[in-house]
């Protein structure tokens, strides 16, 4: 899986604009660490306002630590194709910021009365900067909101259009903000009935027929879990309903999140260590399914590799982000171990090994052969099928022997159009490494 980065002067921003093709898989954003993701549908499209990691170094935060200095913020209409605006906020621009913290963590961002208000945590208090569009530029204000101390503001905007901020300092607090977006109507209280043990932080509230939920990360073990309460007013009392997503597998200490619904279905974005997993302070985001029962508790998200979005048959398909695969002799890993940032590979070990990627656009292009990226000291033979192991075969492509990486063509036995899942299987007793697959006219 390789970066594509392609960089364009943003007409009418005044700035770079990036455009990180992504592949509509897990990780979202591969060219840097996001982390702390929250989610928003303005202008028709997602936004995504995660915090910033980045490796500490002399004068830059502490070693061993989270260290964050700015925040991006990333747009997509399709949740496949991911376009970086660039920094919205360094630390040095907020003027009440009289040192710098390196503590830039989770933030939120609404939309009311004709202005974007993007709220962020710094030096342990809450401000707000303002643009008029939602990709900035943005203007902090002077100072800090009064009487919001604390971190990973998140906000609610009711049906009326009342608006509501939490944030966390050991437990939770919410308050309602003015109709100007930057003070408190009166001053926060504490949202009660939610765990008292473990670390509680980053809420994030959203309603749903009538049912205000509000979403956080809990260490209920050794690592972050995500749970939720729900309540009938805004302001609480909440009431705990269950498990959201449970720890990660990958062992990542924290998780932060938010929940969107765009074009009819809901997402959950949250984070990992995908792109560093032997220092979990250095985290990216990812974005999953999120489904409901019919009484309004949350299905338990079960975190992916694939994610979400379609994507295109002529784009390079990034099989290492896999949807399935065989129960044995299957394997992901670095391409470069050396840059992370390169991305995966995928190896299939020995016979009936099979690896597959769901939701790839075919169109009505009439495709006619399909393109592979691999390298196998042994020499093999692939079959890609489309839907399931023993589905239509589309093509099968042999690997000649060596030890460098190549690009096999090969014609497709038949020519698909519409959305399937493709399977790529292999027979024979041997290996081979895949990166991605792309089909061509």
């Amino acid at each position: 899986m390789k970066n594509s980065i392609l960089h364009l002067i943003a007409a009418g921003l005044g700035g770079l604009c990036v455009v990180n093709n992504t592949f509509a898989t897990n990780p979202l954003i591969t060219d840097q660490f996001t982390a702390d993701p929250t989610a928003r549908v303005f202008e028709g499209k997602i936004y995504v306002y995660p915090s910033h990691d980045i490796p500490a170094a002399p004068g830059r935060g502490r070693a061993g630590w989270f260290v964050m200095e700015d925040y991006h913020v990333f747009s997509s209409e399709n949740l496949t194709d991911w376009t970086d605006h660039g920094v919205i906020l360094n630390q040095t621009n907020v003027p009440w910021l009289n040192r710098k913290s390196f503590d830039m963590w989770a933030p939120d961002c609404l939309f009311k009365n004709g202005k974007y208000y993007f709220y962020f945590p710094a030096g342990g208090r809450i401000g707000v900067a303002i643009a008029e569009k939602p990709y900035g530029p943005f203007k902090p204000e002077l100072q800090p909101i009064a009487g919001a101390n604390g971190i990973d503001p998140g906000l609610l905007m009711d049906d009326d259009g009342s608006s509501y901020i939490f944030w966390a300092r050991g437990s939770f607090t919410v308050a309602k903000l003015k109709d100007n977006m930057v003070e408190l109507e009166a001053p926060g209280q504490m949202v009660a009935n939610l765990p008292t043990v473990g670390l509680i932080e980053g809420p994030f509230p959203f309603k749903r027929n009538g049912i205000y939920y509000l979403t956080y990360p809990h260490v209920q073990n050794k690592i972050e879990r995500l749970e939720y309460a729900t309540s009938t007013n805004p302001m609480g009392p909440y009431k705990q309903a269950g498990v959201l997503m449970d720890e990660s597998p990958s062992g990542c200490w924290t998780v932060h999140q938010s929940v969107v619904q765009y074009k009819g279905q809901w997402y959950l974005f949250y984070h990992d260590r995908d792109l560093s997993p032997d220092f979990e302070k250095n985290r990216s985001i990812r974005a999953d399914y999120m489904y409901f029962n019919n009484d309004g508790s949350i299905k338990k998200v079960i975190p992916t590799l694939r994610g979400v979005g379609v994507v295109d048959a002529k784009s390079r398909i990034q099989i290492d982000r896999y949807s399935d695969i065989s129960k044995e002799g299957v394997s992901d890993s670095f391409l470069d171990e050396t840059n992370k940032f390169a991305g995966w590979k995928i190896t299939l070990k020995g016979a009936n090994t099979w690896v597959q990627f769901n939701d790839v656009d075919f169109g009505n292009h009439n495709l006619s052969k399909v393109n592979v990226r691999s390298v196998s000291a042994t020499g093999t033979s692939i079959e890609i099928h489309l839907d399931k192991t023993d589905g239509p075969l589309l093509a099968k492509v042999e690997i000649g022997k060596g030890t460098d990486w190549q690009i096999v063509n090969t014609k497709l036995a038949s020519v698909p159009g519409g959305i399937h899942n493709l399977v790529v299987t292999q027979s024979g007793d041997n290996n081979v490494d895949l990166d991605w697959i792309s089909f061509d006219f």
